[in-house]
């Protein structure tokens, strides 16, 4: 089975938490779904993503658009001592229409009150995020990240930028196209990555090469997943010679 929480292989967190299960696609982003495909795994009845997922017509993997909240998780981060940094919902987005709005202060609940942690939110969904933004609280400890794939969707940050999180963050993955109009006024960390799997777009070295670049000038902390590909292990994660592991965390303590 699929649990609720666990220590993370993502390289830029330490821990998932997912008390929302079941998503739907919303950009070209969405077309190679890691989470779509590892949900369809556990899809059986009887499983944890029972009706979440249905094969579309050419075979592949779908999200029904049906999301299923979790009370019975709500709590697990209480119960994990030693401070982490936790991606929520990397099964899921929080802000999916589907999700009762109650639930989600409901969560939010649960990470003012884990305070020794460091939760991760990412959306693709910043409307609803912004829409919600003055009945939640904002803790220190909670970031909020956007996803923005190609420059048809850098609308995205100006919204996640009205929108009062400690720390603000882009996730451009899976980058693909050149974002050269890229404006990180009130971002605080930029994650960049190409794909992977079979079906992997190609990333170019120059688009990844002028985002960092921008976040270099502009004092923004910035991490470099992946090359991708079909062999994401053969291309590896160096950029020019090093890795670039820079986390907000760092940079927002110096400000």
């Amino acid at each position: 089975m699929t649990p609720v929480a666990t220590i993370s292989k993502i390289e830029w967190t330490e821990a998932t938490w997912n008390p929302v299960r079941g998503c739907s696609r919303v950009s070209p982003g969405c077309q190679h779904c890691y989470a779509e495909r590892m949900a369809h795994r556990f899809s059986a009845p009887g499983m944890p993503y029972a009706g979440l997922t249905r094969r579309a017509g050419n075979g592949e993997p779908r999200w029904t658009g049906k999301v299923v909240t979790l009370p019975d998780a709500l709590k697990e981060p209480l119960r994990w001592h030693r401070p982490r940094v936790v991606f929520v919902n990397s099964m899921s987005d929080l802000f999916h229409d589907g999700v009762p709005s109650t639930f989600i202060a409901d969560v939010f609940d649960t990470m003012v009150a884990a305070n020794w942690h460091s939760f991760q939110v990412l959306t693709k969904r910043p409307e609803r995020a912004a829409k919600l933004a003055h009945d939640l609280p904002w803790p220190a400890n909670v970031w909020l990240g956007v996803s923005v794939e190609s420059a048809k969707y850098l609308k995205r940050i100006d919204i996640l930028r009205k929108i009062p999180a400690a720390i603000r963050f882009l996730s451009i993955e899976p980058l693909l196209g050149p974002l050269p109009e890229l404006d990180l006024t009130g971002i605080h960390w930029v994650i960049v990555g190409g794909e992977s799997g079979p079906l992997a777009r190609p990333m170019h070295e120059d688009w990844v090469r002028k985002i960092r670049d921008t976040c270099v000038n502009a004092g923004v902390s910035f991490f470099f997943k992946q090359w991708g590909g079909v062999m994401k292990r053969r291309t590896g994660r160096v950029l020019d010679g090093r890795t670039w592991d820079q986390m907000p965390i760092a940079a927002r303590a110096a400000e």
